[in-house]
């Protein structure tokens, strides 16, 4: 495995250096995530003049994480070999009306080409990757229906982004260009790997509850049945007019499911007091406010316990929260952070949400880590 970055603001040439920083190899699938500042269209046909014959897929992002930490409007590449790799693919479309039995079917797609008549992979060996559209609403629906048509099989992934601007993603699957979609991946490797996600909050006693929502849309109108934004600034004793992204990552919404915690994160206020999320809302959803406990002590913890468990990190693929930035950014140490991702091998993008085996997660860390390559028929 390969990873280039490059920060060159032209597009095709972004692409040629970041080839140019791969060197030659046999690659069979490429991912690219990249900022909004390269049209996609274009971005994708430089990718496919670049590697003839390779598939390549990816997303826009919210930033990247490269060789030299985290970016923003750059170009990221992680090339997998042939060798220890079989990596196929499938785009889906109209995610807003994905289900069980188009999951099914997708899946029963791809693991076809791998052996025809295979309907169980291993665990061990293999896993799903999901790129998805972080402004399509249906995150939940499509990471649920695919988590249950894999059976066994681990899924991770990421919502793409455009920023902080919430207008327009991108997603790219061999040429083509979507919004409303997403990308899913089967990848089966004879690397040994984890799946993990790692997050950096904790409960308080405060509370509040959704009395207005727009679940549709995931627009909260009320909370404790006044002002969304009012309501949520008091409770973090804040005025309204001072809420913006590094209030919303320092003091995270969270709802308890099966005795864990998981973040419903603000996306933004809007003009009327409102307040938009990254995540599935509904009326009667009771929120606990969080605060965020050290996110370098957290992020190592998890990052180190991978690094033993597979003798040794040879490459991290991670999906950020957009949010975990703006906090370690607030919390000026961001420096830090770039260092422990360099220390262990993390490139990847920051979201606008995670995906974690049936779960769209918001303010967590989740990716694969890879050990080292051993076969023992070629010691």
């Amino acid at each position: 495995m390969r990873v280039a970055a490059s920060a060159l603001p032209s597009t095709r040439d972004a692409v040629l250096e970041a080839r140019e920083a791969l060197g030659p190899g046999d690659y069979q699938h490429i991912i690219a995530f990249f900022g909004i500042d390269h049209d996609a269209e274009a971005l994708s046909q430089s990718l496919t003049a670049a590697f003839p014959g390779v598939s390549v897929c990816g997303c826009s992002t919210a930033g990247e994480i490269g060789p030299s930490g985290m970016m923003q409007g750059a170009l990221i590449l992680i090339a997998f070999p042939h060798k220890g790799f079989r990596i196929h693919s499938e785009l889906l479309t109209d995610i807003a009306h994905f289900g069980v039995e188009r999951a099914t079917q997708a899946v029963r797609e791809i693991k076809s080409r791998f052996s025809p008549g295979t309907e169980r992979l291993s665990r061990d060996t293999t896993f799903a990757l999901l790129l998805v559209d972080g402004l399509s609403n249906a995150e939940e629906n499509i990471v649920a229906a695919i988590n249950w048509a894999l059976d066994d099989v681990e899924l991770i992934g990421g919502s793409a982004g455009d920023g902080i601007c919430f207008h327009r993603t991108a997603l790219i699957h061999n040429g083509r260009v979507e919004q409303r979609s997403a990308v899913l991946m089967l990848v089966e490797t004879d690397y040994p790997f984890r799946v993990f996600k790692t997050q950096n909050f904790e409960p308080t006693g405060t509370k509040l509850v959704v009395t207005g929502a727009d679940s549709e849309n995931r627009i909260v109108h009320e909370l404790n049945a006044e002002p969304a934004a009012r309501e949520y600034a008091a409770a973090i004793g804040i005025r309204t007019d001072d809420l913006g992204p590094f209030s919303f990552a320092s003091h995270p919404l969270v709802v308890k499911v099966g005795g864990d915690y998981y973040c419903r994160s603000i996306r933004n206020m809007n003009p009327d007091g409102s307040l938009s999320f990254f995540c599935a809302i509904d009326e009667g959803l009771v929120f606990t406010v969080a605060r965020p406990r050290d996110i370098l002590s957290a992020t190592e913890a998890a990052l180190s316990e991978l690094d033993q468990a597979l003798g040794g990190v040879d490459l991290v693929v991670g999906f950020d929260c957009i949010l975990r930035r703006l906090d370690a950014e607030s919390r000026q140490i961001r420096h830090q952070m770039d260092a422990l991702y360099r220390k262990y091998g993390v490139t990847g993008f920051h979201t606008y949400g995670e995906q974690f085996n049936a779960m769209h997660l918001n303010q967590t860390l989740t990716g694969i880590a890879f050990g080292q390559r051993v076969v023992p028929s070629e010691a």
